[in-house]
């Protein structure tokens, strides 16, 4: 029996196959089975021709054994076998592949899917094995044949006795090391574990006998007396929850694959199943989930879908099936016109991924669209939850996915009093309104008082509380939303509508204004009258577009644009009697004056929620007043 050597270049390609293609060793199983299930594929499209064959779908099994003293771990199938020349090409030929000659041939029918495509799943058993035997009989043939090899160093064939056609592979696992442990895949559980998590999807029984306690024949039930017995378990479910017609299943269903799967208690918000036929085939389904999860915004937070090739699982996490905006969502995509690569772990960078990501995300923005119209209250739950990553969307790539996203953030409206879209409040404006009017602050309570806002509200005109610091930079991104620009309160020039605003003449208070820039000095850039402050008698405003608010976001991380904007504007209200007092003073009083002045600066440092220079300064100066 003499030892024959691989065809391909053996011992580097085999080493390669076995320590730099795959990166997970409890691979092995997967792909193993895979070629057990493509076995059985082949037999089970020719007993629709053959009658001789004599089995139904339902007599297809896949049978996983394990002999714990000698190593040992078996996967048979009774499947259409290999012939000797069979064995030798695709055993003894690396990334040769059966499967894939298979479906070329086949590729003309519909209900053919076969798994392996490359032909180097199988030697993932060397990566356990110290040796693998593979034993075989071809349906249809008298014969069948033991291959066997401990490597790169060859393999050997001899003929051997096998009553039933399949095929079993025997992995005689390689001796424990400090580094790695291979006796834990003799532990039934174990394998049990790799099959749900690999495997859990394939359309064939996967068996393997199992211990179980259960009560005890004969005993005392008062004593609950448990004996163990051993069965042939079936360890996958076979048909996926997604394969299955929505017309079958219930929400119960849905929930309790979610629960099951992702491991959350908590119902979710809304799920997608989703069928695609035509240029590129696959089925999906999608969870919008109820709260973020703890560990959303860290790097331990695994980004994506599950990935599964006709119901094998390819990747547990593909960030590439859906945008970074989207990454909330959880699911799986299932689909056999993937292109992977030759380990099935990851996917090759196609026009097919492409499509399915591009797919996925109008699905889940039509969804979203979806249940804020249809059921508000739900969205508003979802929105509470996940509206910071749409923002943070909007503001990423410099605003390319301004149509995906702009439709589905929210802000708190003023006259409404209730979270809005854009589309909502564009819908409610006025005719002759201009502009979508926004104001920026730490809280809604403290932006309802503001002179400005209350000036915006007086002609009719909504405003929207910008309460979270990115806002700002939301709107900015946007560019404006149809064909109207976003305004904050704070600008000189409203443009509101119903009236035409004429530029305060300022030539009669200017004394006035000149004694005020006198006495604060750099503190202000300018200062002007404005008839926007209502009964206020006073108010800070950015010199710039940029709110305070902003101003201190980029200050806080150190952007340098948060502190060259300490342009402060002004603004008084003439018509206010603190106002007639300070000119009054300033004339006739100058020291009196401006201590006037430096009250009025600090009231509208608090209004503006800025901190004052010094708290106790102003404090004793409104003392000194009242005395």
């Amino acid at each position: 029996m003499a030892k024959k050597q691989f065809k391909a270049e053996s011992k580097r390609l085999l080493d390669l196959m076995i320590n730099s293609i795959y990166t997970h060793k409890e691979i092995f199983l997967r792909e193993i089975v895979s070629n057990a299930s493509d076995a059985i594929d082949k037999m089970a499209y020719l007993a629709l021709t053959d009658d001789k064959i004599g089995l139904n779908r339902s007599d297809f099994a896949i049978q996983i054994s394990v002999d714990e003293p000698h190593r040992t771990i078996t996967v048979s199938d009774n499947g259409i076998g290999m012939s000797k020349q069979e064995m030798e090409e695709n055993l003894g030929t690396i990334a040769k592949s059966g499967s894939l000659q298979f479906k070329q041939e086949m590729e003309k029918q519909d209900d053919v899917d076969i798994i392996g495509q490359f032909g180097v799943g199988f030697y993932s058993a060397f990566m356990i094995a110290e040796a693998v035997t593979v034993i075989s009989k071809k349906y249809g043939s008298e014969e069948a044949w033991m291959w066997q090899s401990a490597g790169a160093d060859g393999y050997t064939m001899t003929p051997c006795e096998k009553e039933t056609v399949g095929t079993d592979v025997i992995m005689c696992l390689k001796k424990d090391t400090d580094d790695e442990k291979y006796a834990e895949y003799l532990q039934t559980y174990r394998l049990q574990q790799l099959i749900t998590k690999y495997s859990n999807y394939i359309r064939y029984p996967i068996k393997m006998e199992m211990d179980k306690q259960v009560p005890k024949e004969g005993g005392d039930p008062e004593k609950h007396e448990m004996e163990t017995v051993t069965e042939n378990k079936t360890l996958n479910s076979m048909v996926p929850i997604w394969q299955r017609a929505k017309s079958e299943l219930q929400d119960a269903d849905y929930n309790s694959f979610y629960a099951g799967t992702f491991y959350d208690p908590e119902e979710p918000i809304s799920h997608i199943h989703i069928s695609v036929e035509g240029g590129i085939t696959y089925k999906a389904l999608l969870y919008i989930p109820a709260k973020m999860p703890m560990d959303y915004n860290t790097l331990d937070y695994k980004r994506g879908l599950q990935l599964y090739s006709s119901g094998v699982m390819i990747m547990d996490c593909c960030p590439d099936l859906i945008p970074e905006y989207f990454q909330f969502v959880r699911g799986v995509v299932d689909s056999q016109d993937l292109s992977l690569n030759i380990s099935r772990e990851m996917l090759q960078h196609d026009r097919q991924l492409q499509l399915i990501a591009a797919n996925l995300e109008k699905k889940i923005k039509a969804e979203l669209e979806r249940l804020m119209k249809n059921d508000r209250a739900r969205y508003e739950k979802f929105y509470s939850a996940f509206g910071q990553p749409l923002k943070y969307g909007l503001l990423s790539d410099f605003g390319a996915h301004k149509d995906v996203l702009q439709d589905l953030v929210m802000f708190y409206s003023a006259k409404q009093d209730k979270m809005v879209s854009l589309r909502e409040y564009v819908d409610a404006m006025a005719q002759d309104q201009k502009h979508i009017y926004f104001v920026s602050g730490p809280s809604r309570s403290r932006l309802a008082k503001l002179p400005q806002t209350e000036q915006v509200l007086g002609k009719g005109c909504d405003v929207l509380y910008f309460t979270d610091e990115m806002d700002e930079f939301v709107v900015q991104s946007l560019h404006g939303y149809a064909e109207k620009q976003f305004k904050s309160v704070m600008a000189a020039d409203l443009e509101l509508p119903g009236e035409a605003e004429e530029k305060p003449d300022e030539s009669a208070y200017k004394p006035t204004l000149d004694f005020i820039k006198e006495t604060l000095g750099e503190r202000v850039k300018d200062v002007r009258m404005s008839q926007n402050l209502g009964e206020h008698p006073v108010s800070i405003v950015p010199d710039t577009g940029m709110s305070f608010e902003m101003e201190r976001y980029l200050k806080r991380i150190g952007n340098p644009y948060g502190e060259s904007s300490a342009g402060r504007i002004m603004e008084l209200n003439a018509n206010h009697p603190a106002f007639a007092a300070l000119q009054l003073a300033s004339a006739q009083d100058p020291e009196k004056a401006k201590k006037y002045v430096e009250v009025l600066y600090s009231q509208g440092l608090l209004m503006a929620n800025l901190p004052l220079e010094d708290p106790t300064a102003y404090t004793d100066l409104v003392c000194s007043l009242i005395g």
